[in-house]
């Protein structure tokens, strides 16, 4: 059974529901991105860090391969291909009590993969 976290997150990926995002974040919420070596505490930051990541992964190519559940957490693969580079990860998602998540890390491989997901997340976040 897939706990109800992660059903809300996969109809936030299917949808692209901002809205949706904001109600699914706790306020303390910690997003630990792949390139940049400090955390990120905070609903506005993780929200723009997860909008720019739906638009950059989120394509046709998109798909979770595997997930594995605990009782307040789960590791989803995840596979995408962008500018013909294959990117694989996994989306490491913890909750509360309340169901919102509070902690978002990602991980991605291999390192021209990373390259690639470092070089369009940092012009979307540049965007705005």
């Amino acid at each position: 059974m897939i706990p109800a976290p992660i059903e809300h997150w996969h109809q936030i990926v299917r949808s692209r529901d901002l809205a949706a995002l904001e109600r699914l974040l706790a306020d303390d919420v910690v997003f630990i991105s792949p390139v940049v070596h400090t955390p990120q505490p905070g609903k506005a930051i993780t929200t723009k860090y997860l909008q720019a990541a739906l638009q950059v992964l989120n394509n046709e190519t998109f798909t979770y391969l595997n997930e594995w559940y605990g009782a307040d957490s789960a590791v989803l693969e995840f596979q995408s291909t962008v500018d013909g580079i294959v990117i694989n990860g996994i989306d490491m998602i913890g909750w509360d009590d309340a169901g919102r998540i509070n902690r978002f890390k990602v991980m991605v491989r291999p390192l021209k993969a990373m390259n690639k997901l470092h070089e369009h997340m940092g012009r979307m976040l540049a965007a705005g």
